[in-house]
């Protein structure tokens, strides 16, 4: 299990902007964060702004020169954007084909047709967990809701038991598994290998959707016992339909990515060799953007076309695509931005030298850091980023398994007891008409499970790894 050594003194900036004191750059970090907590939960300022605006607070109480502070978070913004930007763009597409064109109805379809009373739960947890790849979590959401709604009220099921493996698989995938927005940011700031963490996150996130998911349910429905509300059954998407892509073609669509990018880092292991052909070839067909462009461009025809979609409706829904990510992209961005400034005026450096005599895990360190941001400020994308710049120096030692179990262990941290301050909570309350403490004991728990048991299985792997 990686430990916070001496030797990772040498990983921090060599330069701050700023001499500040240890003193004066913690009372910096708590102002920053604070600032940003207050502008995001009470005054409701939209999270890239809050982000900008606590990114030079942070930078002026510790005593950085106002352009070093600006330059500090323009250049981990454009960083970051130019990092993740295009990937997120691709996989907004992706998941805008996949809904569109019903190939996401036709998963669900499929598998629910083939699923028993008793093993609804865990048909759900795993058309969660297929569909919840490509696409954003709220998005999710929305096309699960009226299936889930559905499932209970026609098979007499408790709301629960079927609403929570679905609420599961989805946030597991949304805090653990790329190309989501989060752990792709948290990849590029720790400087993780983007296979070997999708590889690890999958290997994650099966157990803990499963815990979370039908095993907590069990509970969940004990404790919660609610009728799914008729007035937000929406119509499903492929409803206007005539037809619709094949259940097989479709999921091999979505998992081409997945596919390519283990395969890539499967023959990084296994060959290790620069020069190598088929290493190099998969080096290419492998990286992100060529994975994910590839599954775009095959997506067009076997969802698009496979739907009836024309040209002008294949253009049309790449347009529509792309405009609901404009403020994730800013938010991803600005998240850099903080995660920047944090590096520049030396909190890095100052992390370090707190815990070099520390016996604690730097994947624990990691996981406990994100949790304090998650509780703060509500969101899970937020949390991801600004911890993953704070413990990026921790990696500079690590291994390349132990760099990807430290980016999980920021994404665990991430998705931590859910609470009034986020609003996929007040989403979750609202689609499945529960009261405050109905949300709390459901979702806000199942949040929790979910970051526990994922520190836990990140905690066992860097034990063998």
């Amino acid at each position: 299990m990686s430990t916070l050594s001496v030797e990772m003194l040498a990983a921090a900036p060599a330069e701050p902007i700023t001499s500040a004191g240890h003193a004066q750059l913690g009372i910096a970090v708590l102002v920053g964060i604070a600032v940003i907590v207050l502008l995001i939960t009470r005054l409701k300022l939209h999270a890239f702004l809050s982000l900008t605006i606590g990114s030079l607070v942070l930078g002026a109480v510790a005593g950085a020169p106002l352009d070093k502070a600006i330059a500090s978070f323009t250049t981990g913004l454009g960083a970051t954007v130019s990092g993740v930007g295009v990937l997120i763009a691709l996989g907004a597409i992706l998941g805008k084909l996949l809904a569109d064109s019903g190939g996401a109805d036709q998963i669900v379809d499929t598998i629910l047709a083939k699923a028993g009373p008793r093993s609804m739960p865990w048909a759900i947890v795993l058309i969660a967990g297929v569909i919840g790849l490509p696409l954003f979590f709220e998005v999710g959401i929305v096309l699960l809701i009226p299936v889930v709604l559905l499932v209970a009220k026609r098979g007499n099921h408790s709301l629960m038991r079927i609403g929570i493996p679905a609420l599961a698989g989805l946030s597991v995938m949304h805090g653990l598994v790329p190309p989501h927005p989060g752990p792709l940011a948290a990849i590029d700031a720790i400087g993780a290998n983007l296979g070997v963490t999708l590889a690890l996150g999958v290997l994650i996130a099966v157990p803990t959707a499963v815990i979370a998911g039908p095993l907590f349910s069990r509970l969940a429905a004990r404790w919660v016992d609610v009728t799914p509300p008729e007035k937000l059954i929406p119509q499903r998407p492929s409803a206007e339909l005539e037809r619709r892509p094949g259940f097989a073609v479709t999921v091999a669509t979505v998992m081409l990515p997945v596919v390519l990018m283990l395969a890539k880092a499967l023959v990084d292991i296994v060959v290790d060799d620069p020069e190598d052909h088929v290493q190099r070839v998969t080096d290419v067909i492998g990286s992100p953007l060529i994975a994910l462009l590839a599954a775009v461009l095959v997506g067009l025809f076997t969802l698009g076309r496979a739907a009836g979609f024309g040209r002008d409706r294949l253009a049309a829904t790449v347009e529509k695509s792309l405009v609901p990510i404009a403020g994730i992209l800013l938010i991803v961005g600005a998240g850099g931005g903080f995660k920047q400034t944090l590096i520049d005026v030396g909190v890095g450096r100052m992390i370090l030298d707190f815990s070099k005599d520390w016996s604690v895990s730097a994947l624990l360190l990691a996981w406990l850091i994100a949790v304090a941001i998650r509780l703060a400020t509500g969101s899970a994308t937020v949390a991801t980023i600004s911890a993953a710049g704070l413990v990026a120096p921790l990696a500079a030692d690590m291994s390349t398994t132990h760099a990807a179990l430290l980016v999980l262990a920021v994404g665990g941290g991430s998705l931590f007891f859910s609470h009034v301050n986020d609003a996929g909570f007040w989403m979750v309350k609202e689609y499945f008409g529960m009261d405050v403490g109905q949300t709390i004991k459901t979702w806000s728990l199942m949040e929790t499970v979910i970051s526990v048991v994922s520190l836990v299985f990140v905690l066992l792997l860097s034990l063998v790894l």
